[in-house]
């Protein structure tokens, strides 16, 4: 690999990726030098949610295990770097010690919290502060289900996830931004933490810890982690984009400004990188959220179910004796007819985990649509719904940021979905530019390596240097998958119903 030398550095590192998505975590190396970078996967481990007490709960013991069992696997390392999803949190007490395993995002605890919130500021006076897109677990509605527990009671501190990681390996706690960013607690214009919006809603600023930023450092690691992992002291670790789409974003391999993102996986989140929030009362009801990226952006985008969807399907059909192999699955998904029958892949309805092909059939039944006949079918209607919605995100950003774009890139887990990406072309009537997958470690990988040295320039040199050197795949627009005539109306159909 040859980057540009505005991009490169003469020295060289080795960095060590914590990246966890919503069922899986690994630890990626990734070794930067003078025209080298190159990723190297050398542990995976499940993320297994579990539920007690009626209660679903993060296993958050198996993945700091996990995390452990991946850096000693990866060797000798010059930084290390934890990601994750967001708006999760433990609790920590006055010693420092966990105080129960941190509650899942998709528990049902937090129903009804919204409108509690909305008596004390209303969802206007919440987005013109925050920016944030109202999803019924974002912290501030976990924060209010928790109120009068005793755990919350008892909490002297609260972290995020990947900073609870990283202050088990440290010992020293702090906040990151891009995650933080996600709490509902965040202003995006001071890129500091609201005082307004936590008193109206009865949080204790006073339990996060200060804010660091990407590239801050974060401690090292303790002697009893280097034991554990058989590494040699002293090895930093090193504030990334701890929310995995702030650093999946990062490692977008754009050539220019004029491009949108889809950060594909569990999730789809589907926008644009802004220099400034988009605090409109437009904006708030189109769903838009504004969270916190590297280098001082604003990642303009909207949440979307993504492969959540299909996941669960397979899931199911799992557990009722019908394993589908997804190679074949999406073969036959693709020969069948298009945008027979598509849903709001943005339906709350979706969140919590269940039979998803009933109610994907449900739903088709109730806005009188052809109920899915099949696997096949499902996950036609399934992708085909995913592509809409990422349709309607990305001229929503467009109009409600005044920006115009040329290409759309994916990337993530949806890298491997060939059907999907085609599809999203076909939708969007642009190229659609896949890859890298590992995205979020890539970008953990580059913030470590700019923050030691190894890797030199701003984003856009990067992202260029991303360009000439990964193995990408460009869908261009097509015909075989409906006509876009057929997509537009179908992009209607989908903004009537909601």
């Amino acid at each position: 690999m040859s980057p540009p030398a505005s991009a490169g550095s003469s020295a060289s590192g080795t960095f060590a990726a914590v990246d966890l998505g919503a069922s899986s975590g690994r630890v990626i190396t990734g070794h930067v030098g003078p025209g080298t970078l190159e990723l190297r996967e050398v542990h995976r481990f499940p993320n297994r949610p579990v539920r007690t007490g009626g209660t679903l709960h993060w296993d958050i013991l198996a993945l700091h295990q996990g995390m452990l069992d991946g850096l000693r696997a990866a060797g000798p390392v010059d930084s290390v770097g934890v990601d994750s999803w967001a708006v999760d949190y433990g609790l920590l007490d006055a010693h420092g010690a966990l105080l129960g395993n941190p509650v899942h995002y998709r528990d049902a605890r937090t129903e009804g919290m919204a409108a509690r919130v909305a008596e004390r500021i209303p969802p206007e006076e919440l987005y013109a502060h925050t920016g944030l897109q109202y999803l019924p677990f974002n912290t501030v509605y976990q924060l209010t289900a928790a109120r009068d527990t005793p755990q919350l009671a008892a909490a002297q501190q609260l972290l995020l996830i990947p900073d609870l990681l990283s202050y088990w390996l440290t010992g020293v706690r702090g906040t990151e931004l891009t995650n933080a960013s996600t709490t509902q607690l965040i202003d995006p214009r001071t890129r500091d933490f609201s005082p307004e919006v936590a008193g109206a809603a009865g949080i204790d600023l006073s339990l996060f810890p200060p804010l660091r930023r990407p590239g801050d450092p974060a401690g090292e690691l303790l002697p009893e982690v280097l034991e554990e992992t058989g590494l040699t002291g002293p090895v930093p670790v090193t504030a990334v984009g701890s929310h995995d789409t702030a650093s999946a974003v990062a490692a977008v391999p754009a050539t220019t400004g004029r491009f949108a993102y889809i950060a594909t996986g569990t999730w789809s989140l589907a926008g644009l990188e802004l220099a400034a929030p988009v605090l409109s009362e437009e904006s708030r009801l189109a769903n838009f959220t504004n969270e916190l990226g590297v280098d001082g952006t604003v990642r303009y985008l909207r949440n979307i179910m993504g492969l959540w969807l299909l996941q669960e399907c397979l899931r199911t059909w799992d557990a009722q004796g019908q394993p589908q192999d997804l190679t074949a699955l999406l073969r036959d998904a693709a020969s069948l007819p298009p945008l027979r029958s598509v849903l709001d892949a943005g339906d709350p309805g979706f969140i919590a985990p269940g039979d998803m092909p009933q109610r994907v059939a449900e739903a088709c039944r109730r806005t009188g649509q052809p109920v899915p006949d099949g696997p096949a079918g499902t996950a036609r209607c399934v992708l085909d719904s995913l592509a809409l919605a990422h349709r309607l995100a990305i001229e929503d950003a467009q109009r409600l940021a005044g920006r115009e774009i040329e290409s759309v890139h994916i990337v993530g887990g949806g890298v491997h979905n060939p059907l999907l990406c085609q599809l999203t072309a076909d939708a969007c009537r642009l190229p659609v530019i896949a890859g890298p997958a590992e995205a979020s470690a890539l970008g953990n990988v580059v913030v470590q390596a700019r923050a030691n040295g190894a890797l030199r320039g701003e984003t856009g040199e990067v992202r260029r240097m991303l360009y000439d050197t990964l193995p990408l795949r460009t869908y261009e627009p097509a015909g075989g998958h409906g006509s876009p005539q057929e997509w537009s109306r179908a992009a209607q159909a989908v903004r009537d119903r909601r």
